[in-house]
């Protein structure tokens, strides 16, 4: 198992942030992870966003968040996006690194007892954006395709990540 993520707090706030290096350049990750037509293939949400600070964001055909909305917090291609997911923040920033692009992923949280469960949730994503920029067929992470979701959420709390959070019902797709 690759980088499971850390639990850390950004001005007080709970977050679990993730660092993975892709050989791809950075405008290739920005299209994969600011493009509706790229972000459906790896994260939990059809996502359709107003490309600027103060847009909207509306999230679509999650099974466990369907019809949640948002707001763009920063917007500044190719290197850095965040936006608001309910009572969460999402926060992706690329940079240049080692002939590819260094993505960080950062979840601030609206509770630290969902750290371990959030945790999991973008580690299986994450997979899937590999499949994505590596050109391998991604049916989402929701699929029956993707890493195992419950043993990646048992490493998280065995690795002390906040947990407790309701774990909702695994859906089959």
């Amino acid at each position: 198992m690759t980088d499971l993520g850390t639990y850390v707090e950004l001005d007080g706030r709970p977050a679990v942030r993730f660092e993975r290096t892709f050989p791809h350049p950075v405008e290739r990750v920005w299209r994969a992870v600011t493009e509706p037509g790229e972000l459906v293939r790896w994260f939990p949400s059809a996502v359709q966003l107003e490309p600027r600070v103060g847009g909207a964001v509306t999230f679509s055909g999650d099974p466990y968040m369907e019809g949640s909305t948002g707001r763009v917090l920063a917007y500044e291609p190719p290197s850095r996006l965040a936006f608001t997911w309910g009572d969460d923040e999402l926060h992706l920033a690329l940079e240049p690194a080692d002939g590819g692009c260094r993505l960080r992923l950062v979840n601030v949280l609206s509770d630290r007892s969902t750290a371990a469960r959030n945790g999991s949730g973008w580690y299986v994503c994450l997979a899937e954006l590999v499949k994505v920029l590596d050109g391998v067929p991604s049916r989402g992470p929701h699929s029956k395709d993707t890493v195992p979701w419950e043993p990646t959420y048992q490493a998280h709390v065995d690795a002390g990540l906040p947990s407790g959070a309701p774990i909702p019902d695994p859906v089959e797709r």
